[in-house]
Formats: C-alpha cells, structure tokens, sequence
C-alpha cells in the first residue's frame, strides 16, 4: 500500500506543477492575441468618445506601442543591472556557505554521526556543504527567473490592457487579471517543480539519510530569499524615488495630472511598478514558499516521517501546494471565464471571490490530501521528545493557517480600501492640510496591527498545541498554498496602474482613465491583502525556522532570562527599525534628486510646461537606477551578515535571542507601514474620484485638501513599497540563515564568550 502511495506522490506532484505552467502559457497565449494595431473593433472616426479630439486611431497606437517599449526597456536593463551585481553576491555566499558547513569537521570526507539518531551514520559533513550551496544556488536562480518572467509578462500586458479598456472595463479587466495568472501559476509551479526534482536527484546520494538531505535541502530557502531581499529592496527604491519625484513636482507644484507624459518623471515611475511590485514581489512570495517548505521537511525528516522512511508523508508540504495549484486554477476560471466585469463596481468584489473561492475549495482539498497521504497516526519531533499526532490533526494545522491568512487579509482591506470609514476618515483629515492627514493615517496603521497579531497568535497557539514545529510550518504553507491566486491578484495591480498611466500619456479621453483609474484602486487594495498574507505567512514561517535552528543548535530552552539571550532579543528588537531607517533614507535621498531634475527640465526645456517641448525620461530612469543599485547593498548586508557575526561571535544563544526579537518588532512595523501607506494611496484616490458627496466636498484634483492627501501619500509610498514589505524578507532570511549556519555555529561558534 505504501509503494502505491509513493508511486501516486511521484506522479502527482510533478504532473500538478506541469499543468501549472501549461496553465499559464495558455493564459499569456489569450492575452497575446491582443494586438496593439489596427482599429481593435473600434470605429475609428471623429465622434468616437473614447478618443481626445483631434488625434487619429493611429497616432494613438504608435504613442502606445512607444511608451510600452520604453517602460519595458527601462524594467530590463534595471533588473539585468541588478542582476549583475546580485549575481556576484550570490557567487561569494555561495563559497561562504561551502567554507562555514565544510570546516564543521575539518573539511572531512568521513561519515559523521547524525545529530538526531544518535546511534546511526550519517554522510560527511563537506557533503552537507557542497550540497546545501548547489541548493542555495538553485533558490537563488529559481527566484531570479520567476522575477524576470513577471515583469516580462507585465510589460507586455499594460499596453493590452490600455488597449482593451477602449472597448470596456471588463475586456480590460480580464486581461490584466489573465496576465496577473501568467506570473502566479509559473512562479509556484516552478517553485515546487524545482524542489521536488532537487529532492529526488539529491536523494540519489543520500540513500536513506534523510536527516541530511533535508538539511541540505533549507538552501534552497536561503537562495529564494536572499535574492528576494535585494529584489524588494532594489526595485522598491526605484519605483519610489520615481513615484515621490513625480507627485511632489507634477501634482503638488505644476498641478498636472498623474502620468501626464510632461512630467519628466513618469516612465521611470511606471518602470518601477514593474521592478519593484512585480519583480520583487514575485521573488518575495517565491522565498516565503520555498522556506516554508524547507522548515516543514527538515522537521518531517526527524519525526517518523523521516526515521520509518515513508515518502508520501515526507512529500505532504509539497502535496499540499500540488493541490494548491489545482485548486487555484479553478478558481480563475471564475474570474475569466464563468463570471464576467460588466461595470466597474463589480471589479474589487470579483477579486475579492477570487480570495474566498480559493480558500473554501482548499480548505477540502487539504482534507483530502491529510485523509490519504498521511498515516492515521504518527509523532512529530518536539524539541528532543515525539509527540504523537493523528492525521486530522494536521489537517486543522494547515486549515488554520489558510482561514487566518483570508482573516488577515479582509482585516487589511478594511483598513486600506476607501470604500470603508479608516480612509475615508484619512481622506477627511485632509480638510485641514498634511499634518493632520499624517496624523490619522500613522494611527490608522498602528491600529490595523491588532487583529492580524491576534489572528497570528491564535494560529500559532492551535498549531503548536497539535503538532509542534512542524504544525506552525504547515499553517504557514496553508497560508501560502493559494499563492498562485494571490500572486494573480497582486500583479494584477501595477498591470492596471501601467494601463492607466500610458492612456494618460497616449493621450486618450478621460473615459478610458476612468476605466483604468477604477482597476488601479482595486488592485491598490488587493495589493494591500497580498502584502498582509505575506507579512502573516513571514511571521508563521519564521517562526518554524527558528524551531528548527534551535533543535539543530541543540539548545534545549531558550531562556530569555540569560544575559546572552536577553541581549540578543533588545538587539533584535531593534533590527527592523534600523533596516526601515536605511531603506526609507534612500528613497529619500532618491526622491531629492528625482525632484531636483524634474525642477530644472520644467525650468530649462522651453515649451515642457505647454506640451510642445520633449521631456527627457532617460535622465531620471538613470537617477533611479542608479539609487536602487547603490543603496541596496547597505540594508542587505546588514540583514545577510547579522547572523554570521551574531553566531560565529556571541554563539546560538544569543543569536537565537536577535531571531526572536526581529521576528516580534518586525511583523508589527510590517503590518503598521504596509496598511498605512496604503490608507494614505486610498484616501487620495478617494478625493479624485469624488464617487460621494463626501468625497466631492474634499475636491477637485488640485484643491487644498487634495494637494494635502498627495503628500500623505508620498510619505506613505516608502512605507507600503519598500520598507514594510522587506521587512517580511528580514525576518524569514535571518531565521533560514541561521538555520543553514546550525551546523558551524554550534560547533565554532561563541568565539568572544569562550575567550572571556
């Protein structure tokens, strides 16, 4: 029965993430037949209402198809500049990790006894190291890819996108949501897809040493994160110091509209869409998978899972994302294909059934796979000892983490979305200028902390209480196992946001930037949900990893009473607002300079002002770059080297205590800056789209109260975009780090306490 059972598994999981990426492929196929040329069934004369007057279909069209090349040429060369640099990081920690894992027995080929199964053998420890850097390599590219391929598959969708909104809000929102699939499902088929074949090739060498091949395996983790951490931080800088520069001059000082093509700054902002919510995003929610994952195999591998050798159960975190993908292609053909957008209210409540869909089905679709791949009984590793749990058991695990995920994101929505009083309170504190709008929406954020903490805390303390360690790991995979959907629905966002931005610059008619303005405010708040699931699955992900360090650090209480934890914890406390200092402080410095050349074209290019003088766009797309590519380097070192100096210096004592602290303060800060960056964006669209007689009371564009919310909303830009969700990235990268560096440090490790 077990050998059937296997063969099912061998088959499943990989079949399930090819049908993933078939899945997409045929979604970017339908979008590809939308051409940018001709007429696109429209009757192109002069009383087409979808047309400002006196420009022709053609012209149209030719503006649309330059400005998508121009925004998808700026988003390569940034994210091939990046990757340069990146790249050779990613080469020198590689010989880190092989130099730190090899020295743990002094470069030996001997085997080594197995740290849990004391009386067994185990491979040689230069084994483990040579293994884990292939499988931080392989992370690390698997991140990259995915990264590249959505901001592909955006760049080519925008202008489809703009395109069809020229027929109707729905055609428009279908494509931008097909194209958001493209980068959902390819992204978490690849994911498990190159997992699973790393598994079972390294398998060939590891035989029946299953504790050391999971071990190896949490490289894989560390290469996902690592590059996502210089992804988010990177393309985050460069889409806001784009984004601040162009307001701040276009809006507050010229009194132009948003995307107006005289703003010099405008296809440097639309390129950072891509580098930063796309790109970045992608890797980041690729990193949380793979390191979810790792933490739930690592500790499969030393419970009974791992010891009686049974594969199907060992597999059940990746049987739950094979399922996972199944289940979320189902759910977008309710979006695409059964349910169609007719008006343009009907756009945030389609995405949001996207949420709630996927949830309900996954929720029997994890039950099915707990019933069949999982003994009826069996014991989970629990810091030394065997707890014994029964299958329905670790069903509740997952099922919690993925109805705690759909909690904490209707909790953001309600506190980022202006359809409810938080923003629209936000919106009204503008009456009487910025400082009071800065006011409501910094408390708006630290409030909206409450009910996510709390929705964390309870998940944690029902999975723990079932199945230790390894119930946290799973919660954090059930939050994620929609990802393919949440993916989808988050870069559907800056998809429409671009859209809306070359109808501007293309010179198209107020109807059609109203179509794309209410797809841009929709995706604004479901980006809002995708950052809150992120930052919930970080906290519940982290938390797994530290679990696993500890038990593979041989600590056996983390006892936050002693000096060396409790100086650990202080300092970890303070991690997340040094790292938020560093990354807001860039984009500052950023953004002066964005502002400071956007001041003098108004000022030195006759005729930019009246529309007859050309922009140079490629001066600030070279400020961003630039700024982006510099100023990551400072907040990723401080984040990839803390645990290093931590634990080679002060030992995993310590260093368990700086995990613990960054895990607590950084989900907190993540949460608040998200959600009130958010509230901040909301409450100004909310004034511009003046739908209420509230609203219309605050306006119009360019009012006092307006200019007040635009302010807000650059502040707020660091916070939702760059600062908050790296935080995410801090606290899961450092956790899989030390769990990595387990090994050296507990064997090396505490050089200063041992000297003194």
């Amino acid at each position: 029965m077990m050998a059937l059972m296997d063969l099912v598994t061998e088959i499943a999981i990989p079949v399930s993430a090819i049908i993933g990426i078939i899945f997409s492929l045929v979604q970017w196929y339908i979008v590809s037949k939308v051409k940018i040329s001709g007429n696109q069934g429209l009757e192109s004369n002069a009383n087409d209402p979808l047309m400002e007057e006196g420009i022709n279909d053609q012209q149209i069209i030719t503006k649309v198809t330059d400005i998508q090349n121009a925004i998808s040429t700026g988003a390569s060369s940034f994210l091939f500049t990046e990757y340069k640099y990146v790249g050779m990081f990613m080469t020198l920690f590689a010989v880190l990790i092989f130099l730190f894992l090899g020295s743990v027995e002094g470069f030996s080929m001997k085997p080594q006894k197995c740290t849990y199964t004391k009386d067994a053998m185990c491979k040689p420890a230069l084994a483990n190291a040579a293994f884990s850097t292939v499988s931080f390599l392989l992370g690390a590219i698997t991140s990259l890819v995915s990264g590249y391929f959505g901001m592909k598959i955006a760049t080519y969708a925008n202008a489809r996108t703009t395109m069809e909104a020229r027929k109707s809000v729905g055609k428009a929102f279908i494509v931008a949501f097909r194209s958001g699939a493209v980068m959902g499902f390819l992204l978490a088929a690849n994911g498990l897809l190159v997992l699973y074949i790393t598994i079972n090739l390294f398998k060939i060498y590891y035989g029946n040493d299953w504790e050391g091949l999971f071990e190896a395996i949490t490289g894989y983790g560390l290469g996902g994160s690592s590059m996502a951490l210089f992804g988010r931080v990177g393309g985050g800088i460069y889409t806001k110091a784009a984004d601040v520069g162009a307001d701040l001059v276009g809006k507050v000082e010229k009194n132009i509209p948003e995307d107006d093509p005289r703003n010099p700054a405008v296809i440097a902002d639309n390129v950072g869409d891509n580098v930063g919510d796309i790109a970045g995003m992608g890797s980041d929610l690729f990193g949380s998978y793979a390191e979810s994952s790792c933490a739930a195999l690592v500790v499969a591998s030393i419970s009974s899972f791992g010891m009686e050798h049974d594969f199907t159960a060992m597999c059940y975190p990746l049987l739950i994302s094979s399922v996972g993908i199944i289940i979320c292609l189902i759910t977008t053909l309710f979006a695409t294909d059964i349910f169609e957008v007719k008006e343009m209210k009907e756009i945030e409540p389609a995405l949001k059934m996207q949420l709630i869909i996927s949830t309900a089905l996954m929720t029997v679709g994890i039950a099915i796979v707990s019933f069949l791949a999982l003994p009826s009984s069996f014991t989970i590793f629990n810091f030394g000892a065997q707890k014994v749990v029964k299958n329905y058991e670790l069903f509740l695990c997952v099922a919690v983490g993925l109805w705690a995920g759909l909690i904490i994101g209707f909790i953001t929505e309600y506190y980022t979305s202006n359809a409810y009083s938080p923003v629209q309170d936000v919106a009204d504190s503008c009456r009487t200028g910025a400082a009071t709008n800065v006011i409501f929406g910094l408390a708006l954020g630290y409030k909206s902390v409450i009910i996510p903490i709390f929705a964390i805390a309870i998940s944690i303390f029902i999975s723990f209480s079932i199945a230790a360690m390894y119930g946290i790991a799973v919660a954090a995979l059930g939050m994620l196992s929609t990802i393919a959907t949440g993916l989808a629905i988050d870069a559907y966002g800056p998809i429409s946001d671009n859209a809306g931005g070359i109808a501007e610059m293309a010179g198209m008619s107020s109807t059609i930037r109203e179509r794309t303005d209410a797809l841009d405010s929709a995706g604004n708040t479901t980006a809002a949900i995708g950052k809150g699931f992120a930052i919930g699955s970080a906290a519940l992900v982290s938390l797994a990893l530290f679990g696993a360090f500890v038990s593979r650090a041989a600590i056996s209480t983390v006892d936050v009473l002693t000096p060396k934890v409790f100086i650990g914890l202080i300092v970890g406390a303070m991690l997340p607002y040094w790292f938020s200092a560093m990354t807001m402080k860039s984009v500052g410095s950023a953004a002066l300079k964005m502002v400071e050349e956007v001041r003098r074209q108004f000022i030195e290019i006759p005729g930019l002002m009246e529309g007859t003088g050309k922009p140079d766009y490629d001066s600030c797309v070279k400020i961003s770059t630039d700024a982006s590519i510099r100023e990551m380097i400072p907040p990723g070192a401080l984040v990839m080297l803390t645990p290093l100096i931590v634990g080679t210096l002060f030992g995993v004592e310590t260093l368990s205590g700086v995990l613990a602290g960054a895990l607590v303060s950084g989900v907190q800060i993540a949460i608040s800056a998200s959600n009130t960056g958010g509230a901040w964006d909301n409450a100004k669209k909310y004034i511009e789209a003046g739908v209420s007689e509230h609203a219309r009371s605050l306006g119009p564009k360019g009012s006092d109260a307006h200019k007040a919310a635009v302010i807000g909303d650059t502040v707020g830009d660091p916070l939702k975009d760059t600062s908050g969700p790296s935080l995410n990235i801090l606290i899961k990268l450092m956790a899989v780090e030390s769990l990595v560096f387990a090994p050296f440090f507990a064997t090396h490790g505490g050089i200063l306490f041992k000297l003194f």
